[in-house]
C-alpha cells in the first residue's frame, strides 16, 4: 500500500506482483490541520476474496484509490481501526460498522452516526486488535469430542453429513463408472427428508452437551438432538413414576383401560395431533380435536359417566386460565386511548352474530328462544388461540404494523371472549334455576356490578400481597391470581350468579396488571403471564382432547349438522360486514375493515369450553327435550370448532398480504415471540396516516448539524480493474 500524499506512480509490489496505482487529485481544500488515518485497504487475490495478498497468477488486479479534493500531504496508516466489533471496517460491505460513515474522517467522535443510533464511538470503545499469528479461517480442533461436543449446526453439517454424503456419492459412481456425471455431492441437503427434518427442528437457546459419538449415530437434522432425546427420556420417566404412584393410591381408574388412564393416554395423544398439524402452519388445538373425535369413534376412550364430573371441573380450569391470560394482556393506558374503538368492534359485531345464529337456530332448528340465545352467546366468541398464530406470521413481514391492525384484532377477540362468557352464565343461571322472577331480572345487574367490583378488590389485593420486592413475588402472585380466579368462578356458580364469575376474573387480572405496571412490570414480559402461558400449554390438550371425544359420528342427525353449518356462516359473513360497516372514523380502508371482520370467524376456545356445560346441567329429573336441546348446542359448538378454525387460519394467511398494507421498517416481536398474544399497547389506528407504506422518521437538529459539518469531506471511491 502506498502512503497517502506520495507522487502518482508509487506503487508497492504484491506477492503476485500486481501493482497498486494510486491516483490523487491535488485540489486545495479548507481541510484541518491534522487528518485522521485511513485503514488499510484489502487488495483482491486471484480467489476474489479481498484478503490483501494475492495469490494467483492467472489474474492480475489492479487497484485504483481515487481521493477527490486532498492535498498532497503523507499520513500515517493504522492496522486496525475503531470500528465495531465484527464490521467489515473500510474494505468490506458487510458486518454492524459497514452501514456507518467513514470512520477515517471522524471529526467528532460522538456525533449521531444515523437517525435511528443511539450511540456513539466513545460508547463502543476501542476495537480490540486482533493476532496476525493466527488465521481463524484455518483454525482446526484437535479433539474430535470437542468439536462435536457442542450444539453446533455447522459442526453437523462438517461431520455426519459430510459422512452420508460421502456415503451416497461413492454409492452413485460405482453405478455410473461406465459414464455419465455425479451431480449428487449435496444430496442429503437436497433431499425433501431432510428439509422436513430440519423444519421439525426448533432453534437451541444454548450450547448442549452431547457424547462424541452422537452425531456419527444421529446426524442432525435427520435426527433430534441429545438434549432433545435426553429432555423426552426424562419426561417419560416423570410420567412413568407418577402412574405408578397414582395407580398406588387410585387403583383400578388409574390401570391401563380406567378412566383416568383413558384420559391421560387421550391427553397425550392430542397434543402429538396438534404438533404434527402445527407442521401444516394450522393452529395446534385443531389437531387435538381431531384424536379426541377419533379416540372417540374407535372405542379408545369413554369418559362418561362419574368420570364426567372430573372432566368438568377441567373446563372449568381451562376457562379460568383463558379468561385470566385476557385480562393480563390489556395494557390499561393503551385502554384509555382506544376504548371507543375496541368496545365498538368488539360489543356491535358480537350482538349482531348471537342474534342472527339465535333467530335461525329457533325457526330452522325448533330451539326454544333461551335455548337459541345460549347457543347463539356462545358461538359469537372470537378464538385467540386461533388468529393469534396467523397474525404473528403476517406481523414479522410487517403488514398491517403501521396502523396496528394485528393488535387490534387480538384485543377485541379478549373482550369477546369475557362477553361471551358472562352472558352465557346469564342465560344459563336463568335457565336451571328454580327461582322467582325478581331474582331472574335481577341476574344481569349483579352478575355485572358483581364481578366488576370482586374483579376491583382481588386486583387491588394482587398488588400489596405478596410485597413487590419479595424473592418469590412472581410464584406467589400467580397462585394468588389463579386461585382467586378459580374461587369467582366456583363461588359464583354456588351463589346462582354464574355470570359474575368470568368478569371478575378477566377485571382481576386487569386490575393487577394495572398496578404492576405502574410498579415497574412490563406488560410484553410479565413474568406471572408467561406462568399462565404455562399453564394453558398443560390444559389447551385436555380441554380440546375430551371436547373431541364428546362427538359420536354414529349418533349425529344430517339435519343438524347442515342447519348448525348454515347458522355459523351465516352468522360470521354478517359479522363481517357488519364490522366494515361501523368501522367508520377509524383511520381503517375498506380492504382493511374486511380483514379485520375475516379474523374474526374463527372459533375454538370459548366453544370447547362451554358447548358441553348446558349437558352437565341436566340431571334426572331432566325430559328428553331438554337432552335433545343440550346435545344440539354442543354439536353445533364442536362443528364451529372443526368448520371455522382451520378455515378462519386460511383466509386471514392468504387475505393478509393482498388486503393489509406492508411496512418495510423491521418490527419489534419480543413480546410476540413470548406468549403469542400481544398486548393492545401498540395499537395506533387512531393517529397514523392512512395508506401508509414506509413511515418516515423525522429529522432530529443534531443529525442535521452533523450533515452540514460534514459536507466539505471528500469521499472514496475504489474501483478494481481488470
Amino acid at each position: 500500500m502506498t502512503a497517502i500524499g506520495e507522487p502518482a506512480g508509487a506503487r508497492e509490489e504484491g506477492s503476485s506482483g500486481a501493482p497498486a496505482t494510486l491516483i490523487t487529485t491535488p485540489t486545495t481544500i479548507n481541510a484541518p490541520t491534522s487528518i485522521p488515518v485511513l485503514s488499510d485497504v484489502p487488495m483482491p487475490n486471484s480467489n476474489g476474496n479481498g484478503s490483501g495478498t494475492g495469490t494467483g497468477t492467472g489474474n492480475n488486479f489492479k487497484s485504483s484509490v481515487v481521493i477527490d479534493s486532498q492535498p498532497k500531504r503523507r499520513v500515517s496508516i493504522i492496522s486496525d481501526p475503531p470500528m465495531m466489533a465484527g464490521g467489515a471496517g473500510i474494505g468490506g460491505v458487510s458486518g454492524p460498522g459497514a452501514g456507518h460513515d467513514n470512520l477515517a474522517f471522524e471529526q467528532n467522535p460522538r456525533r449521531k452516526i444515523s437517525q435511528t443510533s443511539t450511540h456513539s464511538h466513545t460508547d463502543i470503545g476501542p476495537a480490540r486488535r486482533k493476532s496476525i499469528l493466527k488465521d481463524p479461517a484455518t483454525t482446526t480442533h484437535d479433539n474430535e469430542s470437542d468439536r462435536v461436543s457442542t450444539h453446533s449446526y455447522d459442526n453437523y453439517r462438517q461431520s455426519a453429513l459430510d459422512v452420508l454424503n460421502a456415503k451416497y456419492n461413492g454409492h452413485q459412481a460405482a453405478h455410473s463408472s461406465a459414464g455419465g456425471s455425479n451431480s449428487g455431492a449435496n444430496y442429503v441437503e437436497q433431499s425433501w427428508m431432510y428439509t422436513f427434518c430440519l423444519k421439525c427442528r426448533g432453534e437451541e437457546p444454548s450450547a448442549s452437551w452431547e457424547p462424541p459419538f452422537w452425531q456419527k449415530i444421529f446426524p442432525y437434522p435427520l435426527c433430534p438432538t441429545f438434549r432433545t432425546f435426553s429432555r423426552l427420556v426424562s419426561i417419560i420417566l416423570i410420567g412413568v413414576l407418577i402412574w405408578i404412584t397414582a395407580f398406588v393410591i387410585i387403583g383400578d381408574s388409574a390401570a391401563p383401560g380406567g378412566q383416568l388412564f383413558s384420559l391421560v393416554v387421550l391427553t397425550v395423544a392430542a397434543n402429538f395431533g396438534g404438533y404434527l398439524i402445527s407442521l401444516t402452519t394450522l393452529p395446534r388445538l385443531i389437531g387435538m380435536l381431531l384424536v379426541g373425535i377419533l379416540f372417540q369413534n374407535v372405542g379408545w376412550v369413554n369418559l362418561d359417566g362419574d368420570f364426567s364430573k372430573v372432566t368438568a371441573h377441567l373446563r372449568k380450569f381451562a376457562l379460568t386460565i383463558i379468561l385470566t391470560r385476557a385480562g393480563l394482556e390489556m395494557e390499561p393506558e393503551a385502554f384509555k386511548k382506544v376504548y371507543k374503538t375496541i368496545l365498538k368492534l368488539g360489543i356491535i359485531p358480537w350482538c349482531v352474530e348471537a342474534v342472527i345464529v339465535a333467530v335461525m337456530s329457533h325457526f330452522l332448528l325448533d330451539l326454544p328462544w333461551i335455548w337459541s340465545f345460549l347457543l347463539g352467546s356462545i358461538i359469537a366468541a372470537v378464538s385467540p388461540a386461533v388468529v393469534v398464530p396467523c397474525l404473528f406470521r403476517l406481523r414479522t413481514k410487517g403488514y398491517g404494523v403501521a396502523k396496528g391492525i394485528p393488535t387490534l384484532v387480538v384485543a377485541v377477540a379478549g373482550v369477546d371472549d369475557a362477553l361471551s362468557v358472562a352472558i352465557f352464565g346469564i342465560i344459563s343461571t336463568v335457565m336451571f334455576s328454580d327461582k322467582g322472577l325478581a331474582y331472574q331480572i335481577a341476574q344481569a345487574p349483579v352478575c355485572i356490578l358483581g364481578g366488576l367490583g370482586f374483579g376491583v378488590v382481588w386486583g387491588s389485593l394482587a398488588r400489596i400481597f405478596p410485597e413487590k420486592g419479595d424473592a418469590y413475588v412472581v410464584p406467589l402472585r400467580t397462585l394468588l391470581l389463579f386461585t382467586g380466579g378459580l374461587m369467582a368462578i366456583y363461588g359464583s356458580e354456588e351463589l346462582g350468579f354464574e355470570g359474575a364469575g368470568p368478569l371478575a376474573v378477566v377485571f382481576s387480572a386487569f386490575v393487577s396488571n394495572l398496578f404492576w405496571c405502574k410498579d415497574g412490570w412490563d406488560v410484553e414480559d410479565n413474568p406471572v403471564s408467561t406462568a399462565f402461558e404455562i399453564f394453558w400449554m398443560i390444559f389447551e390438550p385436555i380441554l380440546f382432547g375430551i371436547t373431541g371425544s364428546t362427538i359420536k359420528i354414529r349418533e349425529l342427525d344430517s339435519h343438524t349438522v347442515s342447519i348448525g353449518a348454515a347458522c355459523i356462516f351465516t352468522g360470521a359473513i354478517l359479522r363481517i360486514f357488519t364490522t366494515a360497516g361501523i368501522a367508520f372514523g377509524d383511520r381503517l380502508n375498506l380492504k382493511e375493515k374486511f380483514f379485520v371482520g375475516l379474523s374474526w370467524m374463527a372459533k375454538a376456545t370459548v366453544q370447547a369450553a362451554l358447548g358441553p356445560v348446558a349437558l352437565k346441567h341436566l340431571d334426572e329429573n331432566s325430559t328428553d327435550e331438554e337432552r335433545n336441546y343440550a346435545s344440539i348446542v354442543q354439536t353445533i359448538c364442536v362443528f364451529s370448532i372443526v368448520l371455522t378454525a382451520p378455515l378462519g387460519a386460511i383466509l386471514i394467511s392468504v387475505t393478509g398480504t393482498k388486503l393489509l398494507t406492508k411496512t418495510k421498517q423491521p418490527q419489534d416481536l419480543t413480546g410476540w415471540r413470548r406468549s403469542h398474544r400481544p398486548s393492545i399497547r401498540d395499537i395506533s389506528i387512531i393517529d397514523e396516516e392512512e395508506e401508509r407504506e414506509d413511515p418516515e422518521i423525522p429529522e432530529d437538529k443534531e443529525t442535521h448539524d452533523n450533515t452540514l459539518n460534514n459536507a466539505h469531506i471528500p469521499s472514496i471511491s475504489y474501483t478494481y480493474n481488470n
